[in-house]
């Protein structure tokens, strides 16, 4: 893609062409697009029911399969791709209503992003759902977003996903599902909310590997209405080329930036790499890498992204400094493909690219590599001060930062690797936790991201992890909103000038209270002059809660 840049004139529409599917797929027509909503007030945590308390729901055998959406061949590995999915005519997964009486919900999930496979109707207004796993993999089920229609509102609905992985979640700890209603759109303006009562998360079946079950209950606004459930708040890939399209039509913020085709996914959707600075010679400034949804169902992520685009693109006295000092680069969407497909966790090489850094091929992981590739020919000319990877967590609250401490280096090295996310959580006291931290460099994480980059001479790489659910902190106990997830991409730009202020006496001042707070976790005092540099990063910490990884990749 020829990159695309004029000052002060608007740009065309460049060309942006839909999304390519794996053959397999079946992909509905129309277009899904949700309005964008802030809540007038913070949506509180629900309270969760125990395993105790968990549903008696009548036996799928039972039951009446009501959608069913044709897996993809378990075993099977990716062919080929084109825009619109499977040629030909589409299946019809949903069972036909029998008359206008008849209340059964209207399933569908073949859109962008969509994951259902499977809904049996267990009673008047129970339904058990199971999720579509990964493409070319048997398991990461965790996302979901799909639609239903033919609503009542009367009737209390329940819905049980009956095979999400994890054996713990958020949802055990009052997180919510969110709803977005048509009607409720068009007539008020209202987007996406949470809803849910009775929430339940459990272990289902007693067989291996375990299954867990979500369950909640729920009553629609309206009758007839067209509602739709998620994860998380949803974002596309069409969602970022709708963004990219208005950024090439702005002459304002167009002119400080520069899009290009960083490769191409599997499928053949262009992975994007914008470059952001200021007007004038790149020579003698540093480099900042930011990346995200190299995990597709972390979509919290592209918000926080997103509010970090448009903060470094304003006309904002902070952001103009940023860009006359540095060269941003900026990988968006790094998984494309999974996105598009709605998996959790994979691309269509069925596997974890946050996992093959390290041995990554371009033709597996084209994302990954290229990016890797991309950092080490600017590391041989510039300095990266920065690279942070935005994630989503669906065990923990808050927002967090994993970086990388080997326990090799010296005190000083080791105590200035926690500057950047302790900086953090000062500007965002209400929403990051440094508590939640965590720094230790294990094995099975050489392959992500973070730890590749460090390897490489990225001395202060993180990965930003962004909670399903919301914050605990500053006398909060409130899911994030979308308003909440862009405000990080902003406060990560107000961190990274704290960081590389050229007074550093922010900096001196957070060095004290690290190594103030480390002291205290190794049960010495302040002051005492003991050192760090014989004292092992899981002598720090604790290493039962790291990334939120499912389990291993093989």
């Amino acid at each position: 893609m020829q990159p695309w840049r004029c000052p002060g004139k608007p740009q065309a529409l460049f060309s942006l062409p839909p999304p390519r599917w794996p053959v397999e797929c079946e992909v509905i027509q129309e277009t899904i697009e949700h309005i964008e909503w802030v809540p007038p007030e913070p949506e509180p945590f629900c309270p969760p029911m125990g395993p105790q308390q968990a549903p008696d729901t009548l036996g799928e055998e039972q039951g009446t399969v009501v959608y069913h959406s044709s897996p993809v061949l378990q075993g099977s590995c990716f062919t080929c791709a084109r825009v619109g999915g499977a040629p030909g005519p589409l299946s019809s997964p949903a069972a036909p209503l029998k008359s206008p009486q008849d209340t059964t919900l209207v399933f569908e999930s073949r859109f962008e992003s969509g994951n259902l496979q499977k809904v049996i109707k267990v009673g008047p207004y129970e339904y058990v759902l199971t999720l579509r796993p990964d493409l070319y993999t048997a398991k990461h089920t965790q996302w979901f977003y799909f639609r239903v229609q033919n609503t009542r509102r009367e009737p209390l609905y329940r819905f049980t996903i009956a095979n999400m992985a994890k054996p713990k979640s958020l949802y055990g700890q009052g997180l919510r599902p969110l709803l977005y209603s048509q009607q409720d759109a068009r007539s008020s303006g209202i987007g996406w909310r949470r809803v849910g009562t009775d929430i339940c998360y459990y272990r289902g079946s007693a067989g291996e590997p375990p299954v867990f079950r979500l369950s909640w209950t729920v009553r629609f606004p309206h009758d007839g209405d067209t509602c739709f459930f998620a994860a998380c708040y949803p974002y596309t890939y069409s969602d970022l080329q709708r963004y990219l399209r208005a950024l090439a039509a702005d002459p304002a913020r167009s002119q400080y930036c520069t899009v290009r085709a960083l490769c191409r996914s599997l499928a053949g959707n262009t992975v994007y790499l914008l470059t952001i600075t200021g007007p004038g010679s790149v020579a003698g400034k540093r480099v900042v890498v930011v990346s995200a949804r190299v995990h597709p169902g972390e979509s919290g992520g592209s918000w926080a992204m997103r509010g970090f685009l448009d903060f470094l693109l304003s006309a904002h006295a902070d952001a103009q400094l940023l860009r006359r000092l540095f060269v941003f680069k900026v990988v968006p969407m790094l998984n494309p493909d999974g996105v598009v497909v709605g998996n959790s966790r994979c691309s269509l090489a069925g596997r974890d690219p946050n996992r093959a850094y390290g041995t990554a091929l371009p033709g597996s992981f084209p994302g990954v590599w290229h990016l890797r590739t991309m950092v080490q020919r600017v590391l041989a000319e510039q300095e990266v001060v920065l690279y942070c990877d935005f994630h989503g967590h669906s065990r923990k609250n808050n927002v967090f930062m994993y970086g990388c401490d080997a326990g090799g280096d010296g005190a000083g090295t080791r105590l200035r690797q926690r500057v950047f996310p302790l900086m953090l959580s000062k500007n965002a006291p209400d929403k990051f936790s440094f508590a939640s931290c965590k720094f230790q460099v294990q094995k099975s994480k050489e392959g992500t991201g973070r730890v590749s980059m460090w390897r490489l001479g990225v001395s202060h790489s993180y990965t930003l992890e962004v909670a399903f659910s919301g914050s605990t902190l500053g006398g909060r106990s409130s899911h994030f909103s979308v308003e909440d997830l862009e405000s990080l991409g902003r406060l990560l730009c107000d961190t990274l000038l704290d960081f590389c202020d050229p007074v550093p006496t922010k900096l001196q001042r957070c060095l004290v209270e690290a190594d103030a707070l480390l002291q205290r976790q190794m049960d010495r005092e302040p002051g005492s002059g003991g050192s760090w540099s014989d004292v092992s990063p899981s002598e720090l910490e604790s290493s039962t809660s790291g990334s939120d990884s499912s389990v291993s990749d093989g």
